[in-house]
């Protein structure tokens, strides 16, 4: 057996990354993709290696050699790289293509050591490895029948997103057997040159084959193996944090503040969301106006705290809607002068917002972080703060204080002319979530010193859409927010969520119980798992304290290499007991929540 690797190209979306060197010269994490493939390659038996080259083939050959381990290597010239696509990189190799059975790669790939075992164990001399289709993916598509067998091809052009979910897209690993290459592959190669000319791709030309007849090369899924094709810098980006070192991995992925969705097949319990909001209902009333939101601009701040006070509440002259809570967040802590109280641990997006000089912190005294208002009463009685911060239900605690001991402390807070700031973003999480909101105009009329804040992104489940609110009766702080925020700061389809939400409250009701149901299974199952000390919570998180001999970067790494799942190692959060460990579990619907346990319970049993 041989391999081909066509690195012909010129890379140009990865611009200056390869203004002196081909595409596979780009190094991810330090290490260059064509040394990484040789590398994997030298593991098999190969008669050769062969490689296209053409653009700065001389820097690809002095890099490379002759010899590279027990691999040698001979090279292909393609003097027309930048007038040819890969049809005609291929096309030249076929005097080699035809002397043996052949794994075809693309240079560009960076992917798990397993893959080539795989396609070389497999039984049928002609496969072709595929991964069920996600949204990051481009290119070239595949349908396969439960035989394996590949029904057609589906070029870039015929896409139909109508039909993804039956889509396999190709890894761009091949293996042909040299009587295939000889007997079939080589002549329709040239042939379909004649015809159409250089500038097509090889796979179009196995689309002709197989619609002859579908037998000839079978599709191999390989499943949760990781894999990526980089074709622009954020796909080396991506690969990065994939194909991370053990000691960079979390970095990278926590540094990335979401966008998992482009990380295939990963399960996130790491960021905070409804599992059961929005309903199927209301996605199809969104989907519907899809074409007009998208193409039309949103209304400015006049109409859409308008819409937010009728869909929340609140008057219009005491509500703010913000680009999600963090762009409030930042407004807000840049208004308020003096001293700032928190409590921690905590959300660190507020107290990042002001200088350590300004922050009076109190950090509760016993082994589950409760608090109550009498404790804060006490400690900024003593310690003096111009406004004191509560997240309510905390993070990542999941601490909670009931809305009477809350309205309480604002009048303690009054009295002695302190603003108080309640972040309840996860209060619709809690138990008494029907009756512990403080948006509410008679309170915040009673209480002009207080502020709400509400996540929409976290309670109602669509932090895609960048929405959150800000509530107070002090009018004068509402618009000096007002102007400081920009006058289109939220999107369409965030105004359209406010002004359709009111038709789907039942369903909203109805998915809040639910939680409720699921956060005590769920407990009580991670209270089974024997390295954890779970503390109870009345958000949509469990703050737990990992066990000795554990680690929670030992569990949490662990759980994302094996299993796919992102899960926060907090254990360096302020305010945390700094000899102990420990994570932080998002609760998510049965199935997922579920998925995780036996992810646990797998390393326990593995620890044994």
């Amino acid at each position: 057996m041989q391999a081909i690797i066509l690195a012909a190209g010129m890379g140009r979306r990865l611009g200056e990354l390869t203004e002196s060197n081909t595409k596979c010269m780009v190094a991810v994490n330090g290490k260059t993709l064509i040394d990484r493939m040789l590398q994997q390659l030298s593991t098999l038996e190969l008669k050769r290696v062969v490689i296209v080259v053409g653009y700065k083939g001389d820097k690809l050959r002095d890099h490379v050699g002759d010899k590279y381990g027990n691999l040698d290597i001979v090279y292909v010239e393609n003097p027309v790289y930048d007038k040819t696509n890969n049809i005609y990189s291929l096309a030249l190799a076929t005097e080699y293509l035809k002397q043996d059975d052949t794994l075809l790669l693309e240079s560009d790939l960076i992917f798990d050591d397993s893959l080539l075992r795989m396609i070389v164990d497999d039984p049928y001399p002609n496969v072709a490895l595929v991964a069920k289709y996600q949204s990051w993916m481009d290119g070239t598509m595949v349908k396969i029948d439960e035989e394996r067998d590949i029904l057609n091809f589906v070029p870039k052009k015929a896409f139909n997103f109508e039909e993804a979910d039956q889509y396999y897209k190709t890894v761009n690993i091949y293996k042909f057997s040299k009587e295939f290459s000889r007997l079939k592959y080589i002549p329709f190669i040239n042939a379909y040159c004649e015809v159409l000319g250089p500038n097509e791709y090889y796979e179009q030309v196995l689309q002709v084959i197989t619609s002859l007849d579908k037998s000839y090369i079978k599709a191999l899924p390989i499943g949760n193996e990781k894999w990526y094709e980089i074709d622009d810098v954020q796909d080396l980006d991506i690969a990065e944090a994939i194909f991370a070192e053990e000691k960079d991995i979390l970095r990278k992925y926590y540094g990335r503040f979401g966008g998992f969705w482009r990380f295939s097949g990963m399960l996130d319990f790491c960021y905070l969301v409804n599992p059961y909001f929005p309903s199927k209902r209301l996605k199809d009333e969104l989907k519907a106006s899809f074409d007009t939101l998208l193409t039309e601009y949103p209304s400015g701040m006049k109409i859409n705290s308008l819409i937010a006070s009728k869909s929340f509440g609140v008057k219009q002259d005491y509500i703010v809607p913000g680009n999600g809570a963090a762009e409030l967040i930042k407004i807000l802590m840049d208004l308020l002068p003096g001293k700032l109280g928190i409590v921690r641990p905590t959300f660190e997006e507020y107290p990042n917002r002001r200088e350590g000089d300004t922050l009076v912190t109190f950090v509760p005294q016993n082994n589950t972080y409760r608090y109550s208002a009498d404790d804060l009463m006490e400690f900024f009685g003593e310690n003096r703060a111009d406004t004191l911060l509560i997240i309510n239900p905390d993070n990542p605690s999941g601490n909670f204080i009931m809305r009477k001991d809350l309205l309480r402390l604002a009048d303690w807070a009054q009295e002695r002319k302190m603003r108080l700031v309640v972040d309840e973003s996860f209060v619709d999480f809690s138990d008494y979530w029907e009756t512990s909101s403080l948006l509410d105009n008679k309170m915040l009329e009673s209480h002009k010193n207080l502020v709400v804040m509400k996540s929409i992104s976290k309670s109602y489940g669509v932090p895609g859409l960048r929405l959150g609110i800000l509530a107070s009766a002090d009018v004068d702080l509402i618009n000096k927010i007002k102007s400081e925020v920009s006058i289109w700061n939220i999107n369409s389809f965030a105004e359209y969520f406010m002004q359709i939400y009111s038709k789907h409250e039942a369903d909203y009701k109805t998915a809040c119980c639910r939680f409720v149901e699921e956060r005590k299974k769920f407990y009580a199952e991670l209270q089974q798992i024997s390295f954890l000390r779970v503390m109870p919570t009345q958000a949509n998180y469990f703050l737990c304290e990992v066990l000795k001999p554990y680690t929670a970067k030992e569990i949490v790494l662990t759980m994302l290499k094996r299993f796919n799942i992102l899960t926060r190692d907090c254990s360096l959060k302020q305010g945390l007991n700094p000899d102990k460990q420990y994570m932080r579990i998002a609760i998510r619907n049965r199935e997922e929540n579920s998925r995780l346990t036996a992810a646990l319970n797998n390393i326990s049993k593995q620890k044994k």
